[in-house]
């Protein structure tokens, strides 16, 4: 058994569905339990009284923990601009897919209480870094928890990649661009690329093509504490974008490089001690939906 928690974090997705129901009863729940509560600025609308609320950037700065509800996307967003601030998380489902945030609505308080009390399971999950660099200069940074993609602006044009792996040459590829992808990530974008499932906790990253012009650019998978570097062959309709999961970096030149490596920080998602990441495929992926066991 853990150490409980008393002094919580609540995010939540101002936009998403049921919302302004599920919200409201976290918030009463967590009050009832003697919980401190401090709330993400945005919601407050959603609740009674006057909670204090804080900048989501600053949540964890108050907090042991961080309550997300909402989608997988409201997740990332909390991971990667809490996790200096050494705030473990937890995901309430109110998306569609929901691979990161994996407690129902419905068993919400239930399960609350239990890894409130100090009962649940922990992963540690590792967050990239990509630098762009324009010369000698880094010009530009920003963490991804799911995937850093380089990609071309125009839908009809190519842009040529070359990677390196810790300064050694890997391959050059005329393709749509190249996904860069943490375990965590190995079931979002990667995934619909063709790349392998990875378990979340593997220390690893996946190099995943996009539409590759020659078929046998397949998927690789290499050691976390590797940094991948990438640049770009000129061609006369170059135009380039970087994207670390929902952050966009536009304006790529043709000359810069993308350094990705491991940050080395790591964030934690904390899960009820039923949690199951192969039930949680199956269920997300409807495999095996004809079989009892």
């Amino acid at each position: 058994m853990h150490k409980p928690f008393h002094r919580i974090a609540l995010i939540g997705k101002p936009d998403a569905e049921h919302i302004e129901e599920t919200l409201p009863s976290i918030y009463g729940h967590l009050l009832r339990r003697g919980c401190q509560v401090v709330v993400e600025k945005s919601c407050a609308r959603f609740l009674a009284g006057t909670p204090e609320t804080h900048e989501l950037s600053q949540l964890g700065l108050h907090g042991e923990l961080a309550i997300v509800v909402g989608g997988d996307g409201t997740l990332l967003t909390a991971a990667r601009l809490l996790a200096d601030q050494d705030i473990p998380l937890i995901g309430v489902n109110l998306g569609r897919l929901g691979f990161l945030v994996d407690i129902s609505p419905q068993e919400a308080l239930t399960k609350l209480d239990e890894i409130l009390d100090g009962h649940y399971s922990a992963d540690e999950r590792h967050l990239l870094r990509a630098r762009i660099l324009r010369g000698s200069e880094v010009i530009r940074e920003q963490t991804a928890v799911n995937e850093v993609v380089i990609h071309s602006w125009n839908a009809t044009s190519m842009i040529e990649i070359v990677t390196s792996i810790d300064g050694a040459f890997l391959n050059s590829q005329r393709s749509d661009g190249l996904i860069v992808s943490t375990p965590t990530g190995s079931t979002a974008y990667a995934l619909s690329g063709g790349g392998p499932i990875l378990y979340p906790t593997l220390k690893a990253i996946v190099l995943v093509p996009i539409n590759p012009h020659t078929l046998t650019n397949r998927p690789v998978v290499i050691a976390d504490d590797s940094v991948v570097e990438i640049t770009f062959r000129p061609s006369k309709q170059f135009r380039a974008q970087v994207a670390c999961d929902n952050v966009s970096i536009p304006d790529v030149e043709v000359s810069d490089c993308i350094q990705i490596s491991k940050e080395p920080r790591p964030f934690r998602i904390l899960h009820p001690l039923n949690y199951d990441f192969f039930e949680i495929l199956r269920a997300k992926l409807n495999w095996s939906s004809g079989y009892r066991n």
